[in-house]
């Protein structure tokens, strides 16, 4: 991804519009149809046949009243009358025999509808969390690489105030072409800022403590350039409480992949517009958007991003499993759950995280 592009999903092949027409669903829409049709075709039997049965008692009537001449109508009338009932027998169990056959059909069509959907939602969350892991394995190659960054070093190494302002000025020339970050900090070995790429906008970061943050602590203790630490996604308070997903690693005493470790620098990617673009951004049309669900959740199942708006991060999603990394299931409102966890991409593992979609049932 180029410095400060956002996320963008996976063309797919086909059109929402296309696969709908090609879908499991308009099977069971003509079996709905043919159903329809087969209904009115047995009544409209019914009734000619049970007018016809009418005409042949008026004909009886008529050549009863005829006396000997109208035997012979008499017999016509009888015949006409017998047609009439076995024409009638045999649309009965005509519709007899169609409503059980296209109510087979209707279940194989389900049965096919649910698989293909899950399949299909299946494919679209591990299509939105391959994009988000692919944008979070640049940040890690990012923070690696600008903790060599010659000006970061010499302030970590000694935080003159001229290698300070140095320092300051490069992590804004960084910003300034990577927009998916809301600040850069550089901190000392004790853990307080020395410097951030955007003190005007955030002016009270330098000088805060950072020593007890789980990130901090552990890039601190990486043994080699290489290494990096990836935090979960959390508000920061000394950035406006937006939430982000901040990657440290040690800065090295002269930028040697395995020097003494002199400094961290933390990177902070800007998660809610990121995040948002990624689950806004599934293949679905918009009636289906419309009753669909798409989320990114962390390990524990909480709620990372949202189509929807919901507020992320204060919601746990009943997610089940089964143990599986991917697979899909059905809701108790008849909806369908589809999820994927995350594959990892190129030396980023990836956190444990899923993509989730939940579609509510066509109504009708």
């Amino acid at each position: 991804m180029s410095p400060g592009a956002h996320p963008r999903p996976i063309a797919g092949r086909q059109s929402p519009e296309a696969a709908a027409e090609a879908s499991p669903e308009r099977v069971l829409q003509l079996v709905e149809h043919a159903t329809s049709i087969a209904s009115a075709k047995s009544r409209a039997i019914h009734d000619i046949t049970g007018q016809t049965r009418i005409l042949a008692l008026n004909a009886t009537i008529e050549a009863a009243r005829a006396g000997e001449a109208g035997k012979g109508f008499a017999v016509v009338a009888n015949e006409v009358k017998t047609v009439s009932s076995e024409i009638e027998r045999l649309a009965d169990e005509m519709q007899a025999e169609l409503m059980q056959a296209l109510a087979a059909l209707r279940g194989v069509g389900s049965r096919m509808a649910s698989d293909v959907r899950g399949k299909r939602l299946v494919d679209l969350s591990l299509n939105a969390i391959e994009i988000i892991d692919r944008n979070l394995y640049e940040r890690t190659c990012d923070v690696r690489w600008w903790a060599t960054d010659a000006a970061l070093v010499e302030a970590a190494s000694d935080p003159a105030p001229a290698r300070l302002a140095h320092a300051t000025a490069r992590l804004g020339v960084i910003l300034s072409a990577y927009t998916v970050y809301l600040d850069l900090w550089l901190c000392g070995p004790d853990g307080r800022i020395l410097a951030n790429g955007r003190p005007d906008r955030f002016p009270s970061v330098r000088g805060l403590d950072v020593s007890g943050s789980s990130w901090f602590r552990q890039a601190v203790e990486t043994r080699t350039g290489d290494e990096y630490v990836a935090a979960d996604i959390a508000p920061c308070a000394a950035l406006g409480g937006a939430p982000v997903a901040t990657y440290a690693a040690a800065i090295r005493e002269g930028g040697a992949l395995k020097g003494r470790p002199v400094g961290v620098l933390a990177i902070h990617f800007d998660w809610g517009p990121q995040a948002q673009a990624v689950v806004d951004g599934v293949r679905l049309g918009p009636e289906e958007a419309a009753r669909s669900r798409v989320m990114l959740l962390d390990s524990h199942h909480r709620v990372l991003a949202d189509s929807t708006g919901r507020a992320a991060l204060s919601e746990t999603f009943p997610l089940q499993t089964s143990r599986k990394d991917a697979g899909s299931y059905e809701d108790p409102d008849g909806g369908t759950v589809a999820f994927h966890r995350t594959p990892g991409y190129e030396t980023y593992r990836g956190m444990g995280w899923y993509g989730c979609i939940v579609q509510a049932p066509v109504r009708r």
